[in-house]
């Protein structure tokens, strides 16, 4: 397992770079390992060399991983980082500590009734999607600021931060830059934006947690 822990390895070094780079203190950027599709085996060696910070797609596949490895290794934070049913919500909210794909009323209004039921509240991302694509979920960035109004006082769901995944073939520094405005502009400090591809421009543009699996993990055969 020693090409798993070198490849956390090298994405740690590079956030450092990246950060410097962009005169940001290392502090600032957290890495969020993407381990949808891998095994509590591939998972294990980087909660042993002390990454705690995970991302998952969907709720089913975590439900059978996790709560093992997060009782053998505490301060592990969990990340729903895929799109969410508003039927599996209550599930989330008892397995994620941070939930990045509130993206619909909805699902709001699912969230919050489910905080209210389980006494649990994980922390809330909006995700935008940043590039308008039809096929992508997301709030248009033109709906954002209204979407987080309404999360905040109508439901009293507070949204922390904000998520986004730009489009492929595109410069990404544009939309990193856009989702930063948007953030600044609602008061929000956490900007989840970046993946294997282009989290050094993220964090360039104010990322405070890149979502990495590929750079770690390898490409899957």
């Amino acid at each position: 397992m020693n090409d798993l822990t070198h490849g956390l390895e090298q994405v740690l070094a590079q956030i450092a770079d990246a950060a410097h780079a962009a005169g940001r203190d290392r502090d600032q950027v957290e890495l969020t390992v993407a381990s949808k599709t891998q095994p509590a085996e591939r998972i294990r060696p980087l909660l042993l060399a002390g990454q705690r910070i995970f991302g998952e797609n969907r709720v089913q596949e975590a439900q059978a991983k996790w709560p093992q490895l997060k009782a053998e290794f505490p301060g592990v934070e969990l990340h729903m980082i895929g799109p969410l049913q508003s039927n599996k919500a209550e599930h989330a909210i008892q397995l994620f500590d941070v939930i990045e794909t509130v993206d619909r009323i909805s699902l709001v209004k699912a969230l919050a009734k489910g905080v209210k039921k389980l006494g649990k509240r994980p922390k809330f991302y909006a995700e935008i999607n940043i590039g308008r694509e039809p096929q992508k979920a997301g709030v248009a960035p033109e709906e954002a600021d209204s979407f987080i109004a309404t999360c905040r006082n109508t439901h009293g769901l507070e949204i922390e931060g904000l998520m986004c995944i730009p489009p492929e073939g595109q410069p990404a520094a544009p939309f990193f830059a856009h989702l930063a405005q948007i953030a600044k502009r609602n008061e929000i400090k956490i900007l989840s934006m970046g993946m294997s591809a282009d989290y050094e421009v993220a964090i360039a543009e104010g990322a405070t947690h890149v979502r990495v699996g590929t750079a770690v993990f390898g490409h899957r055969l």
